[in-house]
């Protein structure tokens, strides 16, 4: 870690000094990190390409859903414009340059590649171009492009022709897809994401029916005309895992000693702990973490799916027969792991089979609560509450359970309500976000002393961190995609104190 009279008396980095010990905490900046670890920021096509219907891109389902239920969405607006980094991805990668951002995590959409969502409809050439450029761009400025290949924006005519992830046509639609990409794109993409967070679009897709395709039980919390929340998000996710399983293969088989790249997947975990000290409360945290992290990562390590998801979701739960287990065990290079937040897991009874659903299979009573006082400060979304320490934990948790794989941080970050009235120089003053930051990026330092192999650190997304003129922000969580009809973007305080963790 730089010590503290260094920070000092270097030129203009008084101000992260100041917070730091305002906060309590010690500073921290870049070089208090291994050599050659990898600061970047994160994005994903639909919440901020925008050029929805231009350049030859076809539809996917998040525009049928934005377009058909406004009213689930929190401001009722959807990702036709979202940041408009389809138009202005040049100032997005100078902005990048400018903060001193090693690499930068996007997601191709998979229907301005193939517009029908497979090769029978033709390749785009137009989509081809935009992406090549926007690679180029980052390269030219020494930006590191990561790319992800699914970011939940699945093809709106596969979904109309066979369901789209609920069928196994789509595993082979996906391999043509990333196939394509690695064939035109992989000579400079040397990082390559299959899948970003599968549990989330599974199971909010699927099993809440909160997010497209907007599938659930009747009586989950989406209103859904049609789905099943207690067998959906598990086939839809067995076959997430297929569809990685052949694209690792595809890629490790075809082009990985010609381009010299790396393949991975992104999940997604909480950390849990348990709401008492009772055993009953201990196993329940344990399963929460099978039922999010397990799902994923025990078929990844071992080849099958937690025992405790085996025992509790039975026959709803899909099998894999051993050539699938034996392709999907060892398939990647690294694991993408994405954090926010943590919470409290008591004992759930069983629901005697009625109303399955993932959200009740684990048995774990999920709270941010305990004797009245909430795990952390809330953020502004419902679900997130404020937990640095569950950062180093879960990070920890799965160096000691799974072997310590390569991990980069592929997301982390917190939100903020989105305040038109504030005046422009009150908007720009997010010091919640900057604590957000300092902690946990002094949570993760502390695991990789302790041993855990983690070579990155996404923020999602620090291009979040800047006000549109006009009053728009580009906001965290696609259910909070926002128009950006503004003009010029001013840096939040955050950006400023990111800018000078990564120069100092």
């Amino acid at each position: 870690m730089a010590a503290a009279g260094a920070v000092v008396m270097l030129s203009g980095l008084l101000l992260p000094f100041l917070l730091a010990v305002a906060s309590g905490e010690p500073p921290i900046s870049r070089r208090s990190f291994p050599e050659g670890f990898i600061f970047g920021t994160a994005s994903s096509s639909y919440q901020y390409e925008g050029g929805a219907a231009e350049g030859g891109r076809g539809p996917s389902i998040w525009d049928t859903f934005t377009h058909q239920h406004p009213d689930k969405i929190a401001d009722r607006s959807n990702g036709d414009v979202a940041a408009d980094s389809y138009h202005l991805y040049k100032e997005d990668v100078r902005i990048m340059k400018d903060m001193g951002m090693d690499a930068y995590r996007f997601s191709i959409s998979w229907t301005r590649i193939l517009p029908n969502g497979s090769l029978s409809g033709g390749i785009n050439k137009e989509g081809i171009t935009y992406y090549n450029n926007l690679i180029n761009e980052l390269l030219l400025k020494g930006v590191q492009p990561f790319v992800t290949l699914f970011h939940w924006d699945s093809p709106q005519a596969l979904e109309d022709k066979y369901n789209g992830f609920l069928s196994p046509n789509i595993i082979n639609d996906y391999r043509d897809y990333a196939e394509v990409c690695f064939k035109v794109f992989g000579d400079r993409v040397k990082h390559w994401i299959t899948f970003n967070e599968p549990l989330s679009y599974c199971v909010v897709g699927y099993a809440s029916g909160t997010f497209a395709p907007g599938r659930c039980s009747p009586w989950e919390q989406g209103n859904c005309s049609v789905g099943d929340s207690g067998r959906e998000p598990y086939t839809a996710c067995h076959h997430q895992l297929l569809a990685h399983a052949e694209a690792v293969r595809l890629y490790k088989e075809k082009y990985q000693v010609l381009q010299k790249g790396k393949i991975g997947i992104t999940l997604v975990s909480n950390w849990f702990i348990p709401l008492s000290r009772s055993k009953s409360s201990i196993d329940a945290a344990k399963r929460a973490l099978d039922f999010m992290l397990g799902w994923f990562m025990d078929p990844l390590i071992r080849g099958e799916y937690p025992l405790s998801m085996r025992e509790l979701v039975g026959s709803r739960l899909p099998q894999f027969t051993r050539e699938q287990s034996g392709l999907i065990k060892g398939a990647f290079d690294f694991i993408g792991l994405n954090y926010y937040t943590s919470n409290y897991a008591g004992s759930l009874p069983p629901s005697n089979g009625l109303n399955n659903s993932y959200n009740t299979d684990a048995r774990a009573n999920l709270t941010a609560v305990r004797n009245g006082v909430p795990i952390g400060p809330q953020a502004a979304s419902p679900w997130l509450f404020i937990y640095p320490q569950g950062f180093r934990e879960l990070v920890l948790y799965v160096k000691e359970k799974y072997g310590n794989p390569t991990i980069y941080i592929t997301e982390n970050g917190v939100d903020e309500f989105n305040n038109k009235t504030l005046p422009l120089q009150e908007a720009l003053k997010d010091d919640t976000r900057i604590e957000y930051y300092h902690k946990h990026l002094l949570s993760l330092l502390s695991a990789i002393r302790d041993g855990a192999n983690v070579k990155g650190y996404f923020a999602w997304s620090l291009l979040d961190n800047f006000e549109w003129s006009n009053g728009y922000t580009v906001r965290f969580g696609i259910n909070y995609v926002d128009y950006n009809d503004g003009e010029k973007r001013y840096p939040k305080k955050s950006a400023h104190w990111f800018k000078e963790f990564l120069q100092k």
